[in-house]
């Protein structure tokens, strides 16, 4: 089973970043509540971009590069889209 990396626009219009084995059932939970603390007090959520990684480390290091990039750089890969099929 492969690694997500994901991003999530809040309601607040805020980008949240994280990793996931199972997209589908990650969302649920943050929308439910039960996601990270960050996406809790800004719900609902909505994902906006993911891509798949080859394994953990793979995932954990494309989630901190996204999470140092400038909003405006984020946007523009949002854009661009970001929903490959699985390696």
């Amino acid at each position: 089973m492969t690694w997500i990396c994901y991003v999530l626009q809040c309601a607040d219009d805020t980008l949240y970043c994280g990793i996931t084995r199972d997209l589908d059932k990650r969302i649920v939970a943050h929308n439910a509540g039960a996601g990270a603390k960050y996406t809790r007090a800004r719900l609902p959520v909505r994902l906006v971009y993911s891509e798949f990684c080859a394994d953990k480390s793979a995932a954990l290091r494309r989630e901190m590069e996204i999470k140092r990039l400038r909003r405006e750089v984020k946007l523009k890969m949002i854009e661009r889209g970001g929903h490959p099929s699985p390696p």
